[in-house]
This record gives structure tokens, C-alpha cells and sequence, in this order.
């Protein structure tokens, strides 16, 4: 028994995780090539995944010296929640292949941390299973437009009684980007059992006893829900009928109207994108490229974001995500103008090399380089910060 127990609670060596990088090499061995691959990957040639953390190391930070920075705050609010830090998890699919339970664990890193954590519609860990697994503490919920709208509006009902938050509203999935790395791997619904998989799978035994021990290993928030969706295989024939490339402004407004509160429009990269996601009801705005996993060619989020602030002016908030590894890249995109960003891959990485306590390690390390660059830069609150703290050439 012992045995089973060290290999389903492997040890997490949190004296040796320095940065975001030694979570996403821990989560290499720990995770399952595919499912690994499936968030270390972006579309096409993967030009725009690399370009978004490219964007960031070219901007420069201005240091200052003998400023009194003894009383510093990296506090502040997004979406009106208060926040830590301007961070919230993103939706990301698949979060519960990554290690089991794993939307419940990352739900549970985000409360305890105090951000926002983002579910998404194709989590493998259910609405109500978070909802339950973080005894009801608010978090957000990620939607798809689907062509079975009424499917949606029970999405936006269960959401409701979830105590969601907010709901994000992501745009810019109307159709899929090629992936090269999960056509190689055989990522399909369910996956395809090639011989290589098989044989990572056996040199992962950690991850496979920890997918034994969890009743959560399906689509949670759509098998058993959606008409005619009562098992993995009826999920395949769905998903590839149901997203719906005729998404419009109009069904952005009709789900402000069913869902009343706090919407975010995500997948903004162009200026009259970002007025019409106002005019439609938005609060807030998240300029994204859905990490390059889209449209391969597209400008990084960062490049992108000036243009949609001028855009929008003060009418909403514009946050933005894609690239983010560390606390340094989120003080410059706040610099930028940015009041909230988003990390996905950050997250996952931690999960992936440790569940839970990898998830608060990538926090605790995003927030501390977060605090000691805005040091470095001579301020003491992060609601002060503005492109005075960068060197723009």
C-alpha cells in the first residue's frame, strides 16, 4: 500500500523549483507525451506561440534607486473581484489530463492564493465537481457559443447555480487551428491508442494510478448533459458538429441578456473587434490569440494591446494573456495599460509536476518576481505602475 501511495503522490522537490521553466521540465516527465504536448504546443509552424513570450523579453524595464520601497501591494481587482494580483487562471481545456481532479486542484490553488481561477467549457472535472471541490468559493466559467443554443443557456443555468462569478466568453474557437503535435500524437476524442502511446503511458505510472483513483476522467460539463451525449464515444460526433462558425456580435448580446452579470469577451486582437465586444455588453476584454493556438501568423497579444486600449478608451477592462511565464511578464503588460492578465501554460506546468502544490508554487513564484521588479523600478503599488517603468525605444 505504501508503494501505491509514493507512486500516485509523487514527491514535489519545492526547494529546487526556482522559476516557471523547472515546473514545465518536472511536468515533461510527469505527464503523458500527449497530453504534455497538447498545452506545450501551438498551431501550424508555432511562429505566433513563440512570438507571444517574445514580446515581452524585448520590452526593458527602467531601474531606480534610493526610492523608499519598504511598504510595497501587488493587490488590486479585475473584473471587480479583488485579486492578490492582477492574475487569473485562464480556461484551459483538458486541465484534468494533466494530472487528476486537476480543474479542482488549480480551482482550489487559485482560492487559497486569492485570484481568480477560469473553467472551461471542455474541462474534464464538471462545473458542479469544482463548485463542490472549492466548497462553492466563486470562480468563472469559460463558454463556448455552441449550434445547440439550448445547451448553452443550461451551460449559463448551471453556471449560475455554481455561483460563478463572471463568465468568460471566448470567440475566436469558431474553428480549429491545425495542431501539428496532437495530429502526430494521436489527440483525438478519445485518444487514439497507438503503440507509442501505450508506452509512455506505462513509463507514467504515477499519472495513470492517479487517473484510476478519480471517477473524473470525461468531459464533465457536457457527457450526461448534452441530448445524446451519454459516453465518450457520442462525444466525438458532437463536438465535431457543435462549434458554430457563425458566431456573431448578436449572440454575444442575447448571452449578456441570460446571464445578467459580469461578462468577458476573450479572443480580441483588433481594434473594431474590441468596440463591437463593448457595444454587445462586455465589462471586460481579453486580448489573446488563444496562446497561438489558433491562427499561426497572428501578432502576439502584447503587440496588440495598445491598439485595443485606444480603442475602448475607459468604457471597460482590457486584460490580456499569451506568453506570460513569470511575474516580470505580468508588471510589463500592467505597465502597458493591461489591469489584468491571464496565465494557462504557467498553470498547467505546475499541476503537471504537482497538482495543487505545483499550481501555488507557480503563483507564489509569479506574484515574488512580480513584488521585487517593481521594486527594482521604483514603485510601491502596482495600481501606480505605468509605462514610466519601461524603456521604450
Amino acid at each position: 500500500m505504501r508503494v501505491l501511495e509514493r507512486l500516485r503522490m509523487p514527491a514535489f522537490p519545492a526547494g529546487e523549483i526556482c522559476c516557471i521553466e523547472d515546473l514545465r521540465r518536472l511536468a515533461r516527465k510527469r505527464v503523458p507525451r500527449m497530453f504534455y504536448d497538447y498545452v506545450d504546443g501551438g498551431s501550424w509552424t508555432e511562429s505566433t506561440y513563440r512570438a507571444n513570450e517574445e514580446a515581452f523579453r524585448r520590452l526593458e524595464f527602467r531601474q531606480r534607486v534610493a526610492v523608499d520601497i519598504s511598504r510595497r501591494s501587488t493587490a488590486t481587482s479585475m473584473a471587480g473581484q479583488a485579486v492578490r494580483m492582477p492574475v487569473a487562471i485562464a480556461p484551459t481545456g483538458l486541465t484534468g489530463m494533466q494530472h487528476a481532479d486537476g480543474e479542482i486542484l488549480a480551482a482550489r490553488a487559485a482560492r487559497d492564493f486569492g485570484i481568480p481561477f477560469t473553467l472551461s467549457t471542455m474541462s474534464i472535472c464538471s462545473i458542479e465537481a469544482v463548485a463542490e471541490g472549492t466548497a462553492r468559493h466563486p470562480f468563472w466559467f469559460q463558454l463556448y457559443v455552441l449550434r445547440d443554443r439550448g445547451f448553452v443557456e443550461a451551460l449559463i443555468e448551471r453556471a449560475r447555480a455554481a455561483n460563478c462569478a463572471a463568465l468568460v466568453v471566448t470567440m475566436d474557437l469558431q474553428v480549429f487551428g491545425q495542431r501539428h503535435k496532437d495530429k502526430r500524437n494521436g489527440l483525438s476524442t478519445p485518444p487514439r491508442p497507438t503503440l507509442r502511446n501505450l508506452l509512455d503511458l506505462a513509463c507514467k505510472p504515477r499519472w495513470c494510478l492517479g487517473m484510476l483513483g478519480t471517477r473524473h476522467r470525461q468531459f464533465g460539463n457536457i457527457v450526461g448533459h448534452a441530448k445524446g451525449v451519454d459516453d465518450i464515444g457520442d462525444l466525438v460526433k458532437w463536438t465535431s458538429e457543435q462549434f458554430d462558425p457563425a458566431l456573431s456580435w448578436q449572440d454575444v448580446e442575447w448571452i449578456k441578456r441570460r446571464w445578467g452579470g459580469t461578462l468577458i469577451v476573450k479572443g480580441i486582437l483588433d481594434p473594431e473587434d474590441a468596440r463591437l465586444a463593448v457595444a454587445a455588453g462586455a465589462d471586460a476584454v481579453v486580448v489573446s490569440n488563444h496562446g497561438g493556438r489558433q491562427l499561426d501568423g497572428a501578432p502576439a497579444s502584447l503587440c496588440a494591446l495598445p491598439a485595443v486600449l485606444d480603442a475602448v478608451g475607459d468604457r471597460v477592462e482590457v486584460h490580456v494573456d499569451g506568453g506570460i511565464r513569470s511575474g516580470q511578464d505580468v508588471l510589463k503588460a500592467v505597465a502597458l495599460g493591461a489591469r489584468g492578465t491571464y496565465i494557462g501554460r504557467a498553470m498547467m506546468y505546475g499541476l503537471g509536476a504537482g497538482g495543487q502544490q505545483g499550481v501555488a508554487a507557480a503563483l507564489e513564484l509569479i506574484r515574488n518576481e512580480l513584488d521585487l521588479s517593481m521594486a527594482f523600478c521604483g514603485r510601491t503599488d502596482i495600481e501606480q505602475v505605468d509605462d514610466g517603468i519601461l524603456l521604450l525605444r
